[in-house]
């Protein structure tokens, strides 16, 4: 167990700031005192981020599933590895890169599903790479979007939950929840790593 000393420092250095920030919070408070509180939570939660990160490493070196580690986070087995995972890219042997650059990439991928529900196809085609550029055609849209009305009704707006951005392979992928009349769907943007899109879907939110 290899990280175990490093968790056991992490998780010691996440429990004294955790003491610290209660302790502050206890005390009266001027205002400007409070940007210092979120400051202190903002490092305990990348402190605890790492913490999980590791236990959860420790998780997957003892025998336990993707599966399991999603049950317990409330994820599916494929969000948990997206999330924690650290696959070896076959045309390598090195580990894949999952950073996520762009770092625009959710309100941009708004945009684009806006226009493109909204018809101002001339406005999303400008972020198309070529390929979608041809197949992305007028009456494939119309076609589309019938197939997802029969399923699900009208489009009745965006959902709550913030858009879901993360880097699978080559491509930055971005979830967007939608609602219907009868039903929730997403809509999935993937940009290439020159930033154009490389393919728009709308899916079963349970779609990995």
């Amino acid at each position: 167990m290899s990280d175990s000393p490093s968790l056991a420092a992490l998780s010691g250095l996440l429990a004294q700031q955790a003491s610290v920030l209660a302790e502050a919070l206890g005390s009266p408070l001027a205002p400007p005192a409070y940007l210092d509180l979120v400051r202190r939570a903002q490092g305990i939660d990348e402190l605890a981020e790492q913490v999980l990160r590791l236990c959860v490493q420790q998780g997957r070196d003892a025998g336990h599933t993707w599966q399991e580690i999603g049950d317990l986070l409330g994820v599916t087995r494929q969000a948990a590895f997206q999330r924690f995972g650290r696959p070896i890219d076959p045309r390598t042997g090195e580990p894949m890169d999952k950073t996520v650059r762009m770092a625009d990439a959710a309100p941009r991928a708004l945009t684009i599903v806006k226009a493109v529900l909204d018809g101002r196809m001339d406005e999303a085609r400008q972020s198309f790479d070529a390929q979608v550029l041809e197949a992305f055609t007028d009456e494939a849209r119309l076609n589309g979007l019938a197939t997802v009305t029969g399923l699900v009704g009208a489009f009745e707006g965006f959902g709550e939950d913030e858009p879901f951005v993360r880097r699978i392979g080559d491509h930055t992928v971005v979830d967007i929840p939608l609602r219907y009349e009868a039903g929730d769907m997403k809509a999935r943007v993937a940009f290439d790593t020159d930033e154009k899109v490389a393919g728009i879907f709308i899916l079963a939110p349970e779609t990995p």
